[in-house]
């Protein structure tokens, strides 16, 4: 196939630094790649050239700019082009002017969360309108494709999900000795050390977590917390620290990481926590812990449950907004080494076999190959 990838208009592909929906784009382009023939519209990034091509991988960049300007500008490099299948990444509004310009391609959007369905970036009515115009409307999990069942009924048969993955050969168990050299790298004491990854806004639920580790280091009082993770409001992260403060836990705010270096930040823990308090349509940095070998505590909300199975390779947290339900497993885990060894061993075993890029590829391609084949199908009855 023939397959054109459009990118949001914020970050490059790949991504310099954070951009988790962008990795996802290079990751299951390049394995698309060794098959099938993949071209990517990005914006552009002082750091990149404004085209790269690598094998049956190619990579257009334009200048970045409000979203509707991007997209005619990276829709002019292609209008000559000929694609079998058209993907958008989480930007649903921009489908009506990729049907004007691809009136008879199959239209994909691939949806990593719910934000650009609903308010405050859309209405439902408008969100609807664009989502019309779209052969297939794919998620990544199946709660986000239930959601998205609920919110448009209209649209049942357009809707599948296919599960993200994770590079396994950057991340993976790193031993005691590497572990150390990273830990004195980013100044973190060689201590029992959990670690959170994600951007600081309120529904990730870290107040949650540091009143947690409040609780956690009365049993284990060398206990510490390692953030990972930027934040647009400076205010909040500010308020981050002083409850951190106020509560005595020590906490090591290590800000964006870039994406080369993400492993490293799982690599100083011996404890992965993510306590969202609002849904989660996937769980990438959940993915990312377990394929580097740490017991993963997480919320049981949205398509979390999809990636963890409690007991067996992590544990999830019903009461999720309750701290002392966090503090508990945590303790738990700290404190009975053949269980974090358990859990981190079939953690590990899991996202080999179901969380890796090439398993997300081949599902992705067996969707739009069918899709592909019925759009031909049709024409051919119609000719």
């Amino acid at each position: 196939m023939n397959i054109l990838i459009i990118a949001p208009e914020q970050i490059p592909v790949p991504p310099t630094a954070g951009g988790s929906v962008e990795n996802c784009i290079f990751q299951i382009s390049t394995k698309l790649a060794k098959r099938h023939n993949i071209t990517i519209l990005s914006r552009q990034h002082h750091k990149y050239s404004t085209a790269t091509h690598t094998g049956n991988l190619n990579i257009i960049r334009v200048p970045k700019g409000k979203p509707l300007v991007y997209l005619s500008s990276a829709l002019d490099r292609v209008k000559k082009e000929h694609y079998d299948m058209i993907q958008i990444d989480n930007r649903p509004k921009y489908v009506p002017m990729v049907r004007k310009r691809f009136p008879d391609t199959p239209i994909s959007v691939f949806l990593h969360s719910l934000t650009f369905v609903t308010p405050p970036m859309t209405s439902q009515k408008k969100a609807e309108l664009d989502l019309s115009k779209a052969d297939l409307i794919v998620g990544n999990s199946r709660s986000l494709e239930q959601n998205l069942m609920t919110m448009f009924p209209r649209y049942k048969h357009k809707l599948d999900h296919v599960h993200l993955g994770v590079n396994i050969i950057q991340f993976k168990p790193p031993s005691m000795r590497q572990k150390k050299q990273i830990r004195q790298k980013y100044n973190v004491p060689n201590h029992f050390t959990v670690v959170f990854a994600g951007r600081l806004i309120p529904r990730k639920g870290i107040p949650v977590l540091i009143k947690a580790m409040k609780e956690v280091r009365k049993s284990i009082p060398t206990a510490n917390l390692v953030i990972a993770g930027g934040a647009k409001n400076s205010d909040y992260k500010k308020n981050l620290k002083s409850l951190a403060s106020l509560y005595k836990v020590p906490v090591r705010f290590l800000g964006n990481i870039r994406t080369k270096n993400m492993h490293e930040v799982y690599s100083l823990g011996d404890c992965f926590v993510c306590p969202s308090q609002k849904h989660e349509a996937f769980g990438l940095v959940i993915v990312e812990a377990l394929a580097s070998g740490l017991p993963v505590i997480a919320s049981h909300i949205g398509g979390i449950p999809e990636i963890i199975r409690h007991g067996e390779n992590g544990l999830l947290v019903r009461s999720y907004s309750n701290f002392r339900a966090f503090s508990s497993q945590i303790v738990r885990i700290a404190k009975d080494k053949g269980l974090s060894r358990k859990l981190s061993q079939q953690g590990r075993e899991d996202v080999v076999t179901r969380f890796n890029w090439g398993v997300t590829a081949d599902r992705l391609e067996g969707i739009y190959g069918r899709q592909v084949h019925n759009t031909v199908e049709h024409e051919a009855v119609r000719g």
